[in-house]
């Protein structure tokens, strides 16, 4: 009897030590481990919203000024500038410019066809320096309404700026209408950016309003 007692105590002593050296399960479920964000990750989309907040606080203040050398400095230096008159855009329509080309038409009188007038049709001609000023910035837009990579405006104009800048950020500032309009007078300004060398420019320039 005294060995069969000492046997079950032998027995229960070889157990606790199995549990003891037995290493505590891992947490394996990939939903969890995934749900934090790396640091690093998150700090590049603060810098990268600051940054481009800046860029358009900058470019809206260059306008409003009149400061079209100023404003030129932001364009992109490979792939220059493309206007828009309206959300919907085209690469074969809309006005292009490389950046060397703007900064050597800007100071003078020399007229573009920027496209067609919504409804009538009609060509809209201007030079560089009047169609920043009556159409681009047609309203004090450094009282607008920001965002990024989000559409605030829009009516009946195709807005396909998504297809034809893809992997790209863009900038919104918006303009409610009046209730004299029934805010059917809204205008959007959007601004397109591309990295370069580590830097953002301007790729192109995008007005919104509404349309007959």
């Amino acid at each position: 009897m005294k060995k069969i007692f000492l046997l079950i105590i032998l027995i229960s002593l070889i157990g606790c030590k199995k549990n003891e050296s037995k290493p505590a399960s891992k947490n394996t479920d990939s939903t969890v481990q995934n749900t934090v964000e790396p640091e690093s990750s998150i700090n590049d989309s603060v810098n990268r919203e600051q940054s481009l907040k800046k860029m358009n606080d900058e470019i809206l203040l260059t306008l409003k000024n009149n400061d079209y050398k100023g404003f030129s400095e932001f364009i992109h230096p490979e792939k220059g500038i493309r206007f828009s008159m309206y959300a919907f855009t085209s690469n074969n329509e809309d006005k292009h410019f490389s950046k060397a080309d703007f900064t050597k038409y800007e100071p003078t009188k020399t007229m573009f066809t920027w496209g067609a007038r919504d409804g009538s049709g009609e060509l809209y001609k201007a030079t560089i320096n009047q169609y920043l000023k009556n159409w681009v910035f047609v309203k004090d837009f450094t009282a607008s309404q920001y965002s990024l990579n989000q559409f605030q405006g829009g009516g009946n104009s195709l807005n396909n700026l998504k297809e034809i800048y893809p992997n790209t950020n863009f900038t919104e500032n918006f303009l409610k209408g009046s209730e004299k309009y029934g805010e059917m007078d809204w205008n959007t300004l959007r601004f397109v950016f591309e990295q370069f060398e580590g830097k953002y420019y301007l790729v192109a320039v995008i007005n919104d309003r509404w349309t007959i």
